[in-house]
């Protein structure tokens, strides 16, 4: 079955002293564009993490999001005490001052704050990739739920071209016959002697040229290869998107050779339902 590219999966995760929440973001793409977000405490585990999800998401513009928030008491934040006491010795000889206020103009100096690099827990990493592997079986899932809306959209809108396909069918026999009524009505109003054998010869090849059992029969097997795709186990957008061009070059040549209005307002339509399936196309995985 068919997946969508656009997708969300979150998970939060519960530590003793830390929170840790994944969201992974997904849209329609061309190919796999990852946009990845981490503290810096876990910037040497990007590239794993990176690879995780290019394994389980092929295609689509994704965000991922990793915050990791302090519950407890615990922090690696610590005031730099000997800075700050240097900065309040510094400020009490500029300005007469209470010595709350400067210490509260000190810890805003810069160096007043040090914070200490942990190393990391490979506990709380695995926690990490616990999370992601939630958020990731999210996403897909939201990516299949909006994948089933596309699939029916595109069985209806290919059965609604296979319909007018079908009035195509049913109304070629009057379209040729009104053509080769035109063509004698056009000769007559000449008032010339014709050959009628000769005028017969012509007006067959002048037919042939109109002629649209090919286009006929290649845009139904289009038709046909189409639902066949979007049915089959492997979601493949851009095999659709090839499939629907080729419906569209089908479509556009029956238009050409119809030289009949009623059937070129069926092409028409025909061009409407065709547009939508391609701009839904461009979202499937």
């Amino acid at each position: 079955m068919i997946q969508s590219m656009t997708g969300y999966g979150k998970s939060v995760i519960q530590l003793p002293s830390k929170k840790i929440t994944v969201e992974i973001k997904s849209l329609n793409s061309k190919n796999l564009d990852l946009n990845v977000r981490v503290p810096s405490s876990y910037r040497e585990k990007e590239l794993d993490m990176r690879n995780k999800l290019s394994s389980a998401l092929t295609r689509g513009k994704v965000d991922f999001n990793l915050f990791i928030e302090i519950t407890g008491e615990a922090t690696n934040t610590e005031v730099n005490e000997t800075v700050v006491k240097q900065y309040i010795k510094q400020l009490a000889q500029v300005v007469d001052g209470d010595p709350v206020e400067l210490l509260k103009m000190a810890v805003r100096m810069p160096d007043a704050l040090k914070t200490e690099r942990d190393e990391i827990d490979e506990e709380e990493y695995k926690s990490i990739l616990e999370a992601i592997h939630e958020a990731l079986v999210g996403i897909n899932a939201y990516r299949s739920d909006e994948g089933r809306a596309l699939e029916a959209d595109f069985v209806q809108r290919i059965r609604n071209i296979s319909a007018l396909l079908k009035q195509i069918i049913d109304m070629d026999g009057d379209r040729i016959e009104n053509v080769r009524e035109r063509l004698r009505k056009a000769v007559s109003e000449l008032k010339e002697d014709v050959d009628e054998n000769r005028f017969e010869q012509e007006l067959i090849y002048y037919l042939e040229k109109y002629d649209i059992t090919e286009e006929k029969v290649r845009l139904k097997n289009h038709l046909d290869y189409f639902t066949e795709t979007i049915r089959s186990n492997d979601s493949n957008g851009k095999k659709l998107g090839f499939i629907s061009q080729e419906i569209g070059r089908e479509i556009n040549t029956i238009g050409s050779k119809a030289n009949y209005a009623p059937m070129q307002q069926l092409v028409v339509q025909m061009k409407d339902e065709l547009e939508k399936i391609k701009e839904q196309a461009l979202n499937v995985l």
